[in-house]
């Protein structure tokens, strides 16, 4: 079903949603949210430089994208600007983005071991 977007125009809803997961496409992104996440209460873009060790104006990008897509919001107190999740259900997107992570890999490892079980192939030397 087509949605109105900021521009008045109309936008299926796929569309929006692939949009929604082309601002979590950058490792740098997840992170940020991650930290964010894992904190109560909004978050300074200070305490985000220093968690993540990303030049300032990388994370101003990564940071803006968030925004423009609705993942984060932000407030500027004085001159500090803390940023938090604009919704719990990204945080509820981290932990099953990390459950699917977790029992891809352990599949993963575990056909490499059945893999490493199997007996030698080829000319016996």
């Amino acid at each position: 079903m087509p949605t109105s977007s900021p521009g008045g125009g109309e936008r299926p809803l796929y569309e929006i949603k692939a949009n929604l997961f082309k601002a979590l496409a950058h490792p740098a992104r997840i992170r940020v949210l991650e930290i964010l996440s894992a904190n109560a209460q909004p978050t300074a873009v200070s305490e985000i430089l220093a968690a993540t060790d990303i030049e300032p104006t990388l994370l101003s990008q990564h940071l803006a994208v968030l925004k423009r897509h609705d993942v984060v919001s932000a407030e500027r107190v004085g001159n500090a600007v803390y940023y938090r999740l604009a919704h719990p259900s990204i945080r509820e997107l981290l932990v099953t983005a990390r459950s699917f992570l977790a029992d891809t890999l352990k599949a993963r490892h575990q056909q490499l071991e059945a893999f490493d079980a199997l007996p030698p192939v080829g000319n016996p030397t």
